[in-house]
């Protein structure tokens, strides 16, 4: 199951241990049917953290569809700062009708966590967007105002006091995130969990510059000799880093999610071997960025 829940840092909101990156759910591939089994499957595993945004195809509109009826029983993420039609993105009138345009879709009053999607900290500091943000927080439209991104930004928006979480790349092969976010008392959700699978090259777009840099990594790091399965040291890694509030896992395959689950209730990995991983990316990736 999703895990005993978590405190999504001082938000007052509770996290499972594992939740859903509800992009897969948006591929016009993925017919509705399926769609539906696989958001209402994700809940019945326990994975009540859904994650989205309005550039993951066709997820709001369908996590809303499905899942309105079990509003309550789910933490639900989205992002902001681009895709409203007739709006430039990262402005304050975009983020403004952002939040409406996500509150329709996902058919909800209000939206628990609201990021804002990775923009750069020069917009950050100057376009107005995080005023924009904690004013739909005011407004009662938004419960947590958050960030999403990496390196120079995330370090920004964790000292910044804006912000009750954070969402940021922590695995085996990028930790870089995890000093940054470490005593700053904020929610912490991870995303990439599994590092794009580099243990399974074949999986990834071949255009994907984060699956590419964390090939790179998996060989330099050697994790292959820790003599646990890819899949399984990844996982509990990512979920029990410290400071992880939830971790997000996406996949077209309900099966897969189940695996993950019962993956993560083993719980964190021997302690040992926790700090090898640990000692090892401190040793190589002092200068690896955090990947977008």
């Amino acid at each position: 199951m999703g895990g005993e829940p978590r405190p999504l840092g001082a938000t007052g909101l509770a996290v499972p241990l594992l939740g859903l990156g509800a992009g897969s759910v948006g591929d016009g591939a993925l017919d509705e049917a399926e769609a539906a089994r696989l958001l209402h499957g994700a809940l019945d595993l326990g994975l009540s953290f859904v994650d989205t945004a309005p550039g993951y195809g066709l997820s709001e509109e369908r996590i809303g569809r499905h899942l309105s009826s079990r509003r309550s029983s789910f933490v639900l993420s989205t992002k902001l700062g681009y895709g409203v039609p007739g709006v430039p993105d990262w402005t304050p009138e975009c983020i403004a009708r952002g939040v409406d345009q996500a509150l329709s879709r996902l058919r909800t009053d209000v939206l628990d966590v609201a990021h804002l999607h990775s923009c750069p900290l020069e917009t950050l500091l100057s376009s107005g967007v995080v005023e924009a943000l904690l004013d739909a927080v005011r407004a009662g439209k938004v419960r947590v105002a958050a960030y999403s991104g990496e390196n120079e930004a995330l370090a920004w928006a964790v000292s910044s006091g804006a912000f009750g979480s954070v969402q940021c790349s922590v695995n085996v092969c990028d930790q870089r995130s995890l000093s940054l976010v470490a005593g700053g008392g904020l929610g912490v959700v991870a995303k990439r969990p599994l590092a794009n699978t580099p243990w399974n090259p074949s999986a990834a777009h071949p255009d994907d510059a984060a699956a590419a840099a964390y090939r790179s990594r998996w060989a330099a790091l050697h994790l292959d000799d820790l003599g646990l399965p890819p899949a399984e040291l990844a996982v509990r890694f990512a979920t029990f880093a410290p400071g992880v509030s939830t971790a997000i896992v996406g996949s077209r395959r309900l099966s897969h999610l189940a695996e993950m689950s019962a993956l993560v209730a083993k719980g964190p990995l021997p302690e040992q071997m926790q700090i090898e991983i640990e000692t090892r990316f401190a040793a190589l990736g002092r200068d690896w960025p955090g990947m977008i």
